[in-house]
């Protein structure tokens, strides 16, 4: 194999490798946010435990839960309550 092929072999790889993460960094991304905003939904499930307890309030603390806030935001966070209030779950 010559220098030339080399040379080129090379570049042809780093193009397959720059259109490859240009391909999945759109879904990549859309994981690492649903990744971080499920950890701030169990933050927000504890804060909630710990002040919501003195006034006998409290949401289970699941991954469910977390991602319903996540996903919902805070009409995830009002509707986990309904259905804590309307059902008992």
């Amino acid at each position: 194999m010559t220098v030339l092929q080399q040379v080129l072999l090379v570049l042809f790889g780093a193009v397959v490798l720059v259109a490859a993460l240009k391909l999945f960094t759109a879904p990549l991304r859309l994981l690492f946010k649903l990744l971080l905003n499920t950890v701030l939904g169990f933050v927000g499930l504890l804060a909630f435990n710990l002040i919501g307890g003195a006034f006998g309030l409290s949401l289970g603390f699941s991954l469910l839960n977390a991602v319903v806030i996540a996903v919902l935001g805070l009409p995830g966070f009002a509707l986990l309550l309904l259905l804590q209030w309307l059902f008992g779950l």
